[in-house]
This record gives structure tokens, C-alpha cells and sequence, in this order.
């Protein structure tokens, strides 16, 4: 069979099993009657595991084993745990081993990330071109995922999502078997721990303008993890089918992603990534504006929802080039490493479990139901990223135009 094709259906699938249950997540555990905490940790377990999935990656998969047999293990072993560890927990309604298993399937999802980018890399012939469609493959994935389980299934407060995930990590597996052989990328290489973690790109931090853009992204990931936590939840207050309207913001992405490169010739490292950090600013004061009305105002959502094409493409990718022009090829990746762990890991969790604060503080209970206070719980995440935009345009000094 022609590598390229299987390429795709990998992204595709990749991203199908994440999709599946990652945002309407947010919309089941209070339906369960369980409390904003067992939200928070649901949520803080990605983040945990992009910190840990470095190390299994670096000092384990990449050294002994092929990538796709990796690949094939670990979505079998999610599969496992969907299938059932996460129902027997929900069926005896125990929430703290529903967030253990949780835990357990992130730390088995993560890996994959990473693994499955490098078996589309080991066998596209053309990376600049090829790799970018296999990529939009995924999105697709994730949209017609989220789609299936919330417009056709209707199940965003339904155990079933996970169900969706266990099968369709089945089917990853399966087809891990068929993608083409990916020898160990690191074979034979000595690969110590402080390489595995990125620290050979802690010398970059000399750099003031690096130094600003790296404690700049760290800061603006704890507000911006509230949309990831409970944007689902606060979309529930407007339709009951959240996660396909969800979904809205990644065709964004998929739209944005392709006019990137003309934005990124015009504007340049620093106001790309000031457009992204202020998009979520407006995001946040969107959503706080809307909540100001009973229901919320549905275009002001839907407004926030679609301004994920900036937030996510300008912010995330831009940085992501930042760190690769910075870096040069001896500490490439270790500097995408220590990225991924300071915003992805570090930021993404403080993110979840501040943000959990937030949402249980604004929280009081009428009539013997959780009524939350979204205009407020919106208003902080805003002002904080407006005071990380700010700061940030104060002090990072652009790189010259010819490197952008």
C-alpha cells in the first residue's frame, strides 16, 4: 500500500481518539454530579504527562524499539483503559479512579504525539509539503470525532465518548501494524536525561529576547488553559450540543493555517505572537460579555469559538518556528522539548488547576443547583493575558526581519 495515504489515516485516527472524549470531558463530569476538582485533574493530566512523555520518548522509545510497534503498544494499552478501567469507574460513580485512569490513558496518549510525528517524517518524501496535508488529516480527525460523539451520538454528558475512544484506539493500534517500518530514531546515540528535558537549550535563556518570549508563553498558558478546562461547560449554557459547536474553532485553525505564512511575512515573530496572545484576550472578554445575558448571547460565544485560528496557529506554531530560529540544529530539539514542558506541561497544569479556582469560587448553589458566575470567571483569564500581552510587547526585542 503507498506510504502517503497510510500516513494520513494515522493522523487522522491520531487525533480521532483524542477528539473523542477530550472536549466533551468538560461537559460530563458535572453531569456526574462530581465536583470542578475532578474538572481541574481531568485536565492537568495532559499537561502532566507532555512533562513525562519527553523522557519515555528520549531515553526509552527513541533508543530500543521501532516507532509504529511503540505506536501500535501504546494505543493498545489506552485502549484498555477506555474500554474498561474508565467505565468501571464511572459505573461506581468514583471519581478520584476516574481521574487515576484518566491520568493512566495520558500517560499512555502523549507518547503517540510525538511517535507519530516521527514515523509521517521518516517517510514523506517531501516534509515542507507533505507533512502540513498529512497534519490537516488530523484536525479532520479530531472535528469528526468531536461531530460523531456530540451532534450524532448527542452524548457530550454521556459515557459513551469514551467508548468512542477505546474502539477508535483500537483501531490505531491495528493499523500501527500496517504503517511502514521506523527503526528507533536513536539508535546506537547516548542520550542523557538533561538532553531528554531540553536543558541543553537553557544557554538560548542568555538571549534576553528568548528569556522574554519564553517567560511570556510560561504565563500566558495559565489563562489559557480555563478554555481548554470549561470552555465545553460554558458552551453548554448555550446549546446542548457544545462540542460540535466546539469544533468550529478548529476549522478556524484549519483556514488560518493556511494563510499563516503570508501573516507571518508581513507582521514578523513578535506581532504574530502578539496577535495571538491578544486574540485570546478578546476571546475571554467575549465570553465575559456574553455571560452578562440569560442565556449567554450565542454570537459572542461562537465569536470566541472561531478566534481559535489566531489563538492557537499565531501563538502556538509562530512559537514553535520562534524557538527553531533560535535553537539552530545542534539544540533544535532539545529547545522544542523544554517549549512543550514550560507551556504544554508547566503552564497548561498551573492553568487547569488555577483556573479550577476560579470557576469553584464564582460557584453558588440555588435552588440546590451549581449556578456558576461565567462573566466573572472570563474576566480574569482576560486581564491576565492582557497583562502578559502588554508586558510582553514592552520587552521583547523582534529578531531582524530577514529571520522571521
Amino acid at each position: 500500500m503507498p506510504k502517503f495515504p497510510l500516513l494520513c489515516a494515522m493522523m487522522f485516527l491520531q487525533f480521532f481518539v483524542w477528539g473523542s472524549w477530550y472536549v466533551t470531558a468538560g461537559t460530563f463530569v458535572p453531569a456526574m454530579g462530581w465536583p470542578q476538582a475532578t474538572t481541574g485533574w481531568v485536565y492537568s493530566a495532559g499537561p502532566i504527562a507532555a512533562v513525562i512523555s519527553p523522557l519515555f520518548l528520549g531515553l526509552i522509545a527513541d533508543r530500543f524499539f521501532a516507532s509504529q510497534r511503540v505506536l501500535a503498544a501504546m494505543h493498545a494499552l489506552g485502549a484498555v483503559i477506555m474500554l474498561v478501567g474508565i467505565p468501571g469507574a464511572i459505573e461506581a460513580k468514583d471519581a478520584t479512579w476516574f481521574e487515576w485512569y484518566v491520568l493512566a490513558y495520558m500517560l499512555c496518549y502523549m507518547p503517540t504525539l510525538g511517535l507519530s510525528n516521527t514515523v509521517a517524517f521518516s517517510h514523506v518524501t517531501n516534509p515542507e509539503k507533505q507533512f502540513p496535508i498529512a497534519r490537516v488529516f488530523g484536525t479532520l480527525g479530531w472535528i469528526a470525532a468531536v461531530t460523531f460523539v456530540s451532534k450524532f451520538l448527542q452524548a457530550d454528558q454521556k459515557p459513551v465518548m469514551f467508548l468512542v475512544a477505546g474502539y477508535s484506539s483500537a483501531a490505531m493500534a491495528l493499523l500501527s501494524w500496517i504503517l511502514p517500518n521506523t527503526p528507533p530514531p536513536a539508535a546506537g546515540k547516548r542520550t542523557s536525561l538533561a538532553e531528554t528535558i531540553g536543558l541543553g537549550a537553557l544557554p538560548l535563556l542568555k538571549d534576553p529576547a528568548f528569556a522574554v518570549f519564553l517567560l511570556s508563553s510560561f504565563l500566558v498558558c495559565i489563562p489559557l488553559a480555563g478554555y481548554y478546562s470549561y470552555g465545553s461547560q460554558f458552551a453548554a449554557t448555550v446549546w446542548p450540543e457544545a462540542g460540535f459547536y466546539m469544533t468550529f474553532g478548529q476549522w478556524a485553525e484549519v483556514v488560518f493555517m493556511v494563510i499563516m505564512p503570508a501573516f507571518f511575512a508581513r507582521l514578523g515573530v513578535k506581532w504574530m505572537l502578539a496577535l495571538g496572545m491578544l486574540a485570546w484576550v478578546v476571546r475571554y472578554g467575549l465570553f465575559s460579555a456574553a455571560a452578562g445575558s440569560a442565556p449567554p448571547v450565542a454570537w459572542m460565544v461562537l465569536g470566541g469559538i472561531l478566534l481559535h485560528g489566531i489563538c492557537y496557529d499565531f501563538f502556538f506554531v509562530t512559537g514553535q518556528i520562534y524557538a527553531d530560529q533560535k535553537a539552530g540544529p545542534q539544540v533544535r530539539g532539545q529547545a522544542q522539548s523544554l517549549l512543550v514542558i514550560v507551556t504544554q506541561g508547566l503552564g497548561m497544569w498551573i492553568g487547569a488547576q488555577a483556573m479550577t479556582s476560579v470557576v469553584t469560587g464564582n460557584t453558588q448553589t440555588v435552588a440546590d443547583k451549581p449556578v456558576i458566575d461565567w462573566g466573572h470567571v472570563w474576566l480574569l483569564p482576560c486581564l491576565g493575558a492582557l497583562g502578559i500581552l502588554v508586558l510582553f510587547v514592552l520587552l521583547f526585542r523582534a529578531p531582524q526581519r530577514s529571520a522571521a
